[in-house]
């Protein structure tokens, strides 16, 4: 293949379905990507708040771009394969075809994807439950969940929900589709299920939110066989799966992970000695793992369980085993991003002028910023531009569905220069969120010095620079930027049985690339735009209250 690194020794195969398009990656035993492919998915949007894919569809893709990363190795070589996906609903029937999830009765349409919100009123009435799984969540459940999602489908699909044999995390169900097994993933469950481990499912959630149904065959429709990541899946992948992925037989299939969770594999555990960080010769509680893509998570770890309000967890084993996992996130980052770059009336214009530079419009803008700001730093251009990033609702610390997105300081100008600024600005709301998550997390008793952050937004450097100076803190960049691949590489080289475990395959795949490090002397400036942004829901609270009355 064109551009293939040549490395000895053994591969893994990693596979990462995103929210648009599944990507695949051949990674050697040192983390490093030998072959990487990425081809599209259909996402539907029939209304407002409601998004669908495909199974099939995302099957399909994800053997096409495994076939195109192991075409002329020696198949010997090849020792596992890891799935990590985005937390998406899968439907399928008691013979494993597909369902639909919508009043069309689109069949191929049987997944309801992680940032679907149709089952807003489900979850008000599951969080007014109280219920002790919610101490889980954060106190509260979000609509992106698995839970209300059911209720949604028994509540308004009674003819789909007669029919179903079986829903999955979009992870387990690529792990069942590769090995036959319907074993479920410790991080699904755990993280979007309520279940726990010492527990299991507690039937009294169910019962009471209205699913008895589910408690009544023991679990079999969401899982009553549950494995750690990374540990192998049945007797590995089957004759038909092997040959739709052009793999050999019978390999090592690991339990998956969600897809943030892979790329905090992919980085949070590299060795940094020699690199100055503070978190050196600390442990890897100190860190924290920022997956930035579509959304973001923010992803802690912590020895004993850490109750932060407003983000999701403690979730013991969902990432690391044995660890404690805290997740915080904000549920439109790279799709904010896009939304107001794209909505802009200049952006034409930028679309041309960037075609001409043979640039993206990301860089094209970063580089027209560094044109205007004269003796400024970059960063000062929006000292009368503010921006709340909740677009989509606040789904870390705030957990409030409701929240919209604000706009501070817009004037009548139209053209590039305001384009950039309001790009600029967004981008700086997204830091300023994360800096908010941070502080909640810290609040509640986490100790983190550096920020290791993946992901398609981490390759943005006015991205990575921002959340370096808003939040004060180091930031760590993976010398492969597909950590999320190599995340997912990493459970199939543990289920292999190659690595003795997750820990030890982290430090030896996980690599640093670049570190970039917080202009302390811009600290008040940010400091005086996190005042403001603060400001800026309590405004909006304040508002929505006067109107309501």
């Amino acid at each position: 293949m064109p551009g293939r690194k040549q490395t000895a020794g053994n591969y893994y195969v990693g596979v990462d379905v995103g929210s648009a398009s599944v990507r695949a990656a051949l990674v050697d035993g040192g983390g490093t990507v030998v072959a990487h492919a990425e081809r599209p998915i259909h996402v539907w949007e029939p209304q407002p708040d409601h998004y669908e894919q495909g199974s099939a569809d995302i099957w399909a893709t994800c053997c096409s771009v495994t076939k195109e990363v192991v075409r002329g190795v020696d198949a010997s070589q090849i020792r596992g394969l890891g799935f990590d996906a985005t937390c998406s609903l899968v439907v399928v029937d008691k013979h494993f075809q597909p369902l639909a999830v919508n009043s069309a009765g689109q069949n191929h349409r049987n997944v309801i994807m992680w940032m679907d919100h149709r089952a807003a009123s489900q979850v008000e009435r599951i969080n007014a439950t109280r219920h002790r799984v919610l101490n889980y969540v954060g106190g509260a459940m979000s609509v992106e969940m698995q839970p209300p999602k059911l209720l949604w489908i028994k509540e308004n699909l009674p003819e789909s929900w007669e029919k179903v044999g079986y829903f999955f995390d979009l992870p387990d169900f690529l792990s069942w589709k590769a090995t036959g097994v319907t074993a479920r993933s410790l991080c699904t469950v755990v993280c979007k299920w309520t279940y726990t481990p010492d527990r299991g499912w507690d039937d009294s959630f169910w019962k009471m939110i209205g699913l008895e149904d589910l408690v009544e065959d023991k679990y079999e429709k969401i899982g009553n066989h549950v494995l750690s990541p990374g540990e192998a899946v049945g007797k590995g992948l089957t004759p038909d799966a092997a040959k739709d992925l052009g793999l050999p037989e019978g390999i090592a299939v690991a339990a998956s992970l969600i897809d943030a969770h892979a790329g905090g594999l992919g980085v949070i555990g590299a060795d940094v000695k020699g690199h100055n960080l503070p978190c050196e010769n600390q442990p890897i509680t100190s860190r924290l793992a920022l997956i930035c893509g579509t959304s973001s998570c923010h992803m802690g770890v912590s020895e004993s369980p850490i109750f932060v309000p407003g983000v999701w967890g403690p979730y013991f084993s969902a990432m690391v085993p044995g660890l404690w996992l805290n997740e915080g996130g904000q549920s439109a980052t790279g799709k904010l991003i896009d939304h107001v770059v794209r909505g802009h009336v200049a952006f034409p214009e930028l679309e041309a002028k960037a075609a001409a530079s043979a640039h993206s419009v990301y860089t094209y803008l970063n580089s027209h910023l560094e044109l205007i700001k004269k003796s400024l730093p970059v960063g000062f251009l929006t000292v009368d531009l503010h921006v709340w990033p909740d677009f989509h609702g606040n789904r870390s610390p705030l957990t409030d569905l409701t929240l919209k997105g604000m706009v501070v300081g817009l004037t009548l100008s139209r053209g590039l220069d305001e384009l950039a600024l309001i790009y600029l600005a967004t981008i700086q709301a997204i830091a300023l969120g994360t800096r908010h998550i941070l502080e909640a997390m810290q609040a509640a008793g986490h100790e983190i010095s550096t920020l290791f952050l993946c992901g398609g937004l981490s390759k943005n450097p006015l991205f990575v620079q921002m959340h370096a100076d808003i939040t004060g803190k180091p930031v760590v960049l993976s010398k492969e930027v597909e950590s999320v691949l190599v995340g997912a590489a990493v459970l199939g080289a543990c289920a292999s049985g190659d690595f003795a475990s997750i820990q030890e395959a982290m430090a030896k795949m996980g690599k640093i690339g670049r570190v970039v490090q917080p202009n302390h002397e811009h600290k008040r400036f940010y400091d005086k735009k996190y005042k403001v942004f603060l400001k800026l829901v309590e405004h909006q609270r304040e508002y929505r209250s006067i109107m309501s009355s």
